[in-house]
């Protein structure tokens, strides 16, 4: 069997990291559509969109985005968290941690095209 055969969908992780990325890009578009939110975060919305999408279908640049969007989204939870003091945050920090490292393992770098 060859290597082609057996690498078929996305791993496990992957579409974790994607449905957490639609989940963010989720919150904006609802935060935006209630009024709490400035129109410029439908920016990042299509972006984590992108990166979604693109990490399930195992593209290169869908893992680049990917990996940009969680180290960006940790980077702004820990501002808010030091600027703002929002103990909350540290869960999003914590998730967007695990996947950075997660996106950045070997076994994650193979299964792109």
């Amino acid at each position: 069997m060859t290597n082609e055969k057996q690498i078929k969908g996305p791993l496990p992780g992957m579409a974790g990291v994607a449905l957490w990325l639609f989940l963010l890009c989720g919150i904006g578009i609802y935060g935006v559509i209630s009024h709490t939110l400035p129109m410029a975060v439908l920016v990042l919305c299509a972006f984590f969109a992108a990166a979604a999408s693109g990490l399930l279908r195992q593209r290169r640049w869908g893992w680049a985005l990917s990996l940009a969007a969680a180290f960006l989204s940790m980077c702004y939870g820990a501002y808010m968290l030091v600027r703002f003091h929002q103990p909350q945050l540290i869960v999003m920090i914590a998730v967007n941690l695990v996947f950075f490292l997660y996106l950045v393992r070997p076994q994650v770098i193979e299964r792109l095209r």
